[in-house]
């Protein structure tokens, strides 16, 4: 009898391989020869999954966005989430806050950089932009209380709240890249904390037309919100 492979179980496995190797060692050092070596297959093995480089590097960075998008999309089914709860958990799958996140991350960032000479994943570079950008209105929305948006390039009604998700997106983005450079600076607990603030002002910016007013004050009104 042929060995029966369950190919979804298997690419798993290759993706946390092929993780791992970019993590650890950058991104040049992932080849279809050394992922093989690392995953106890040989490189015939793979060519089901990716025959070169290419197709390595679009495998790891497409498996990141479908492992962040499902868990978002499991934030976005619980009935038990809303306001600014929901908002935040959805904005911190973005961040390395764990090791698993923290290695999404590392992958990401090198995919993105290696996209401005490998056309290969301009594609995927654009894709995740308009993913990102849903998110952060998906957040925003959330923070309001107003329905999400159901697809991707749908913006928010509002010309302020559509701001609010451009803002949102720029400091994710740096944020981001300041957890993964400076994590010793940047615990989970302080970027719990940051988001937090942050969410706070897109609030109070648009209830008072202006962000930093009197934190007690903010804090009540955050919480009224999150009992809602």
């Amino acid at each position: 009898m042929p060995k029966v492979v369950d190919h979804e179980q298997r690419r798993e496995e290759l993706v946390r391989v092929v993780w791992e190797i970019i993590s650890r060692d950058g991104i040049e050092a992932a080849t279809v020869r050394k992922v093989a070596e690392a995953a106890g297959v040989s490189v015939g093995g793979l060519r089901h999954y990716f025959d070169n480089q290419r197709g390595l590097l679009s495998f790891a960075a497409q498996a990141v966005a479908r492992s962040v998008g499902n868990r978002i999309s499991g934030h976005l089914l619980d009935a038990d989430l809303q306001g600014m709860q929901r908002a935040q958990l959805i904005l911190e799958e973005l961040l390395p806050l764990d090791d698993n996140r923290r290695v999404e991350v590392d992958v990401w960032l090198a995919c993105l950089v290696r996209s401005h000479v490998d056309d290969s994943l301009a594609e995927l570079r654009h894709a995740g932009w308009s993913g990102e950008r849903h998110i952060c209105r998906l957040a925003v929305a959330s923070c309001h209380g107003l329905p999400l948006p159901d697809r991707l390039e749908q913006e928010l009604a509002e010309a302020r709240l559509e701001g609010q998700a451009m803002r949102l997106h720029v400091f994710i983005d740096g944020l981001t890249l300041q957890t993964a450079t400076y994590p010793h600076k940047f615990t989970p607990q302080v970027v719990h904390q940051i988001v937090h603030e942050e969410l706070c002002c897109l609030i109070e910016t648009a209830d008072d037309g202006q962000c930093g007013a009197d934190p007690v004050a903010l804090r009540v009104k955050q919480q009224s919100r999150l009992r809602r």
